[in-house]
């Protein structure tokens, strides 16, 4: 298998620190989407959602996705709305195996409370907007490969089950 290994799901649901582990396992090179667009533009997400807003964030997203999904043999953490775009949901399908990685809402909450790096909930770290998030992103999210319920799970479990998708001949 050299195809990638994209990783999607709301913030918090553990992306980045499955991706690390998985690609470790699978000996692949390992790529975190939203520290891609920190280094690439010099400044944080936080800085880029009040300077030029979501929109200008989320073109820079598709851009470096598109560069790095060029490559194979990696595990990619996206950002939580990189899917929101047709365009990167296409891409990543053609990439590679897509696996969404799902919290509830209060694990969610837990996960990102003392995070002040997280521009879309700034401002309102609630169950509710929570909720209302991931309702919105819920038919993006379904569209994955297979989906993991990272509740109660330890990171070497969420890696092991994808794993085992994998050697079923995703």
């Amino acid at each position: 298998m050299k195809q990638n290994v994209i990783l999607t799901g709301f913030m918090g649901t553990g992306k980045s620190t499955v991706g690390r582990v998985l690609a470790a396992q699978l000996k692949y090179s390992f790529c975190d989407l939203d520290s891609l667009i920190v280094e690439a533009e010099g400044r944080s997400i936080n800085t880029i959602f009040a300077d030029q807003g979501e929109g200008y964030f989320r073109e820079v997203e598709s851009s470096l996705l598109k560069d790095v999904l060029q490559e194979a043999s990696q595990v990619v953490s996206t950002g939580g709305g990189a899917i929101l775009r047709q365009e990167n949901r296409d891409l990543m399908h053609k990439s590679g195996v897509v696996v969404n990685l799902a919290a509830s809402p209060e694990l969610i909450l837990q996960r990102l409370h003392l995070d002040e790096n997280r521009p879309l909930l700034r401002d309102s770290k609630n169950i509710a907007q929570i909720q209302k998030l991931l309702m919105d992103r819920e038919s993006y999210y379904a569209e994955a490969d297979i989906r993991i319920d990272t509740d109660g799970k330890n990171v070497e479990d969420v890696a092991r089950e994808i794993l085992d998708f994998l050697e079923r001949g995703a």
